[in-house]
């Protein structure tokens, strides 16, 4: 399997400073990041890191929820999943990841209900980001559409 790289330039300090997230292995672009902005309720055309792990594991449990799925005889016509990443404070000082909220429709033919919020439960535990992210709370809301 293949690895992906992203780099960041960062110049000045924490308080002040700011920088250039890469998505090198892709070449889609380059991404501004600050603390400031990090810290901000509105991020004003900045990324951080919340916002790329948020995108990271949106797209992965999207992934091993269709396989899944396709697993328990489901057919996917279409999954929306959205992941909402927090940070907080630590109370241990500084900061961490305060928790990580996936929120999941989908319109899949050939299962019922029960089976689909089994199968999002499975998927929440084995897609590969959730299993990294073991240090982190992670919630889940499933829903099965028509």
């Amino acid at each position: 399997m293949p690895t992906r790289t992203a780099r960041t330039a960062w110049n000045g300090s924490f308080e002040t400073g700011g920088g250039q997230v890469e998505l090198s292995s892709s070449k889609l672009g380059t991404y501004d990041v600050s603390f400031p902005k990090r810290a901000a309720e509105s991020a004003n055309g900045f990324t951080s890191p919340e916002e790329l792990l948020a995108a990271a594991h949106s797209a992965c449990y999207a992934m091993q929820f269709s396989a899944v799925l396709g697993a328990a005889g489901g057919t996917v016509e279409a999954l929306d999943v959205k992941a909402d990443v927090s940070l907080g404070a630590d109370p241990a000082g500084g900061f961490h990841l305060s928790g990580i909220h996936l929120t999941v429709r989908g319109e899949v033919t050939g299962i019922d209900s029960a089976t689909f919020l089994a199968a999002a439960a499975e998927a929440k535990a084995t897609c590969p980001v959730s299993k990294a992210l073991t240090g982190v709370e992670i919630t889940l809301d499933a829903q099965l559409e028509s």
